[in-house]
C-alpha cells in the first residue's frame, strides 16, 4: 500500500495573459505519464504513491511548464503521509454509493 497522498493545484502565470487551461493540461499529462495512481478533480489532482516518487512528479510538472514557456508557476500542495499505508479509496469509500 502507498504511504502518501499528494494533492496539487498548479497556477501557471501565462505569457501575455493566455488561458491557463492548456498549461494545466500539460501538467496533468506529466502525472498521467508517470504511471502513479491519480484522480483529476475540478480544482486539484490527487496522486497516490511514495513521497519521493510523488515529489519527483511535482518537479517534472514544473519543468514541463517552464519548458512550455510559462515564466512562473505556483503550486498549492497538500500531503498526507502515513508509513503504514494510505489510499484514496480507503479514505473515500464511505462516500461512494
Amino acid at each position: 500500500m502507498a504511504s502518501t497522498l499528494l494533492s496539487i493545484q498548479v497556477i501557471p502565470k501565462t505569457p501575455g495573459g493566455e488561458d491557463t487551461i492548456p498549461y494545466v493540461d500539460k501538467a496533468i499529462e506529466v502525472i498521467q505519464r508517470s504511471g502513479v495512481k491519480h484522480q483529476v478533480n475540478p480544482l486539484e489532482t490527487t496522486m497516490e504513491g511514495e513521497l519521493d516518487e510523488l515529489l519527483n512528479v511535482v518537479k517534472e510538472m514544473h519543468t514541463a511548464l517552464t519548458e512550455a514557456g510559462i515564466p512562473s508557476v505556483i503550486s498549492q500542495i497538500k500531503i498526507a503521509h502515513n508509513p503504514s499505508g494510505i489510499s484514496m479509496d480507503k479514505l473515500t469509500e464511505k462516500y461512494r454509493p
